[in-house]
């Protein structure tokens, strides 16, 4: 997989620019479907090859959001026709159960905080999405943050590919610094929201 990622950086600039967009739109998608995939560095990519002139950054930022937003309702989707049946053990085994309760508890704390925040949640989107279906929160709204948030995520990181240039492939130590960063802040949260509690309860 990392060895057709790589073929596929360097042919991107090879490909039609209609190419290039549909290349986008369907790793944008399937980044929310089916993870790990590098889909953020292919829009860093797309950021570069905007500011070469191949392709136009503000397409680039449209279609990588509309794939982007229409994976994480597709996630949505099969959360919430599956509902609990994804916390049986002797089905579906390969889903990560732990992270979707720690995603669950999220969304009794913070709700539709956690839909327009999941695009900067590194490594929890899907289990975001899918959780979301689970719990049959509305639709219309859960599609309004989705996309805003893939929004506001991938004009950064096509603004990051822009600027960076021909340094674009140093985007890849940038997100795993983003991930710590993230990690340290969340934890820190329910941390304090913990002492807060129980200082209140103290009271």
């Amino acid at each position: 997989m990392d060895q057709f990622f790589a073929d596929l950086y360097v042919e991107m600039e090879q490909f039609p620019p209609a190419v290039a967009y549909v290349v986008l739109l369907v790793v944008a998608w399937a980044e929310n479907v089916v993870p790990p995939l590098p889909g953020d560095v292919l829009v860093v990519l797309g950021g570069y090859l905007a500011g070469m002139g191949i392709l136009q950054f503000g397409l680039v930022v449209a279609v990588a959001s509309l794939g982007s937003a229409a994976g994480f309702m597709t996630m949505y989707a099969v959360g919430r026709r599956a509902g609990d049946v994804v916390f049986d053990e002797t089905r579906l085994r390969w889903l990560p159960r732990k992270r979707i309760a720690e995603a669950r508890d999220w969304l009794r704390r913070w709700g539709y905080g956690v839909v327009a925040a999941n695009r900067f949640l590194s490594g929890a989107r899907t289990v975001i999405s899918l959780s979301v279906g689970m719990a049959r929160m509305a639709a219309g709204r859960t599609v309004l943050w989705a996309t805003l948030s893939a929004l506001i995520w991938t004009l950064l990181i096509t603004w990051l590919g822009y600027f960076l240039g021909d340094n674009w492939q140093a985007a890849g130590a940038y997100f795993k610094q983003w991930g710590l960063i993230v990690t340290t802040l969340l934890l820190t949260a329910i941390a304090l929201r913990w002492l807060f509690r129980r200082r209140e309860e103290a009271t």
